[in-house]
């Protein structure tokens, strides 16, 4: 008994040594730990005394992200002059950015205002699922919105041919199958790994680098298969947008008009701020060894593609936008400036 309480104290404050004695000492005594039924959300631990204004900030930013991803979604979807291809991945986005919070915020406003900071096993693990799928499919999503972007700017005479409707359907239809399928294999490996204590999350959701700290075995195969899919869907996507904004940009370049150089510029570069707001983040966080695991450091960095970005995306893809706009007063019945 004495044994196992020194064990689990020592855990609290070298958790990479108590595994190495852990996994020593199964194989020789009977000590056994108690598996996790549940975690506890640790989440911004220099900022624990300011719980009131967090709520108040995060309330504000879930409340604007909803309302504003929420009314370019239904205006897509009930205006037929927003019936295009642009438009049919803005709705996506748009919809992509309210799952997106939902899977995070309303836990941290729970924890915020009634001190509800645990979580069960399986609730955990589905979070963190439905936050990696989601965040695969927006990565995916943001590629092919780029090629869309390119094809409309670079071969404006045959966007029509070749963005059909079929093929955006198609390709709306992968992006999310892919989104979903590629978390996969990392939920399942995280599944079988054991966790027997301490259950504390030093972040303020379930994601994968943090839950790994805890696991009472060696997680180096799992670290090197996150990283590996990590870096296929971050850096693959990712290339693909720069690819497509260097040929925009390239096209943009020789319009002789310097209002319409101004403006397309000027839309682009609002638009790769943005990408380069989610996907370089995510990059730092989801291509590396989990060794270099900070809470606090990772704590920030998370928040530019949980919190920021979703925020973001209405007012740079769609609430500046004209048709956007129109549709807009028309279904609140002003009339539409022309």
């Amino acid at each position: 008994m004495l044994k196992y309480e020194i064990l689990l104290i020592f855990h609290l404050y070298n958790p990479i040594k108590v595994k190495e004695e852990h996994i020593k000492s199964s194989g020789s005594s009977n000590l056994t730990l108690t598996p996790v039924t549940e975690f506890i959300i640790y989440g911004f631990p220099s900022l624990q005394n300011y719980q009131t204004l967090l709520f108040c900030v995060f309330l504000f930013i879930y409340l604007f992200s909803l309302s504003g991803n929420g009314i370019i979604f239904l205006l897509v979807l009930l205006d037929q002059r927003l019936q295009t291809p642009m438009y049919f991945f803005v709705s996506h986005l748009s919809f992509l950015d309210m799952s997106y919070t939902s899977v995070t915020i309303p836990k941290m406003l729970a924890k915020f205002s009634m001190r509800l900071d645990t979580i069960s096993y399986t609730a955990c693990f589905v979070q963190m699922y439905m936050f990696l799928s989601l965040t695969a499919t927006e990565c995916l999503l943001l590629s092919v919105m780029a090629y869309d972007r390119y094809i409309a700017i670079c071969s404006p005479l045959h966007y029509t041919a070749i963005m059909t409707k079929r093929l955006y359907i198609i390709l709306s239809a992968a992006v999310w199958s892919g989104g979903f399928i590629t978390p996969v294999t990392v939920l399942i490996l995280a599944l079988k790994l054991p966790f027997c204590g301490p259950n504390i999350i030093h972040h303020y959701y379930c994601d994968h680098p943090p839950l790994l700290q805890l696991a009472c075995t060696n997680t180096s195969f799992n670290v090197a298969v996150g990283s590996s899919i990590g870096a296929f869907i971050l850096l693959i996507s990712f290339t693909l947008v720069i690819i497509s904004y260097i040929k925009i940009i390239l096209i943009v370049l020789k319009i002789n008009s310097n209002d319409g150089r101004r403006k397309a510029f000027s839309t682009c570069a609002s638009h790769f701020t943005v990408v380069n707001i989610f996907f370089l983040p995510l990059i730092f966080m989801y291509v590396r060894p989990t060794a270099s695991y900070s809470s606090d450091v990772d704590s920030l960095v998370a928040m530019f593609y949980t919190v920021l970005t979703p925020m973001m995306n209405p007012i740079i893809y769609s609430l500046r936008n004209k048709d956007i706009n129109i549709a807009f007063r028309k279904k609140i019945n002003f009339k539409s400036v022309r």
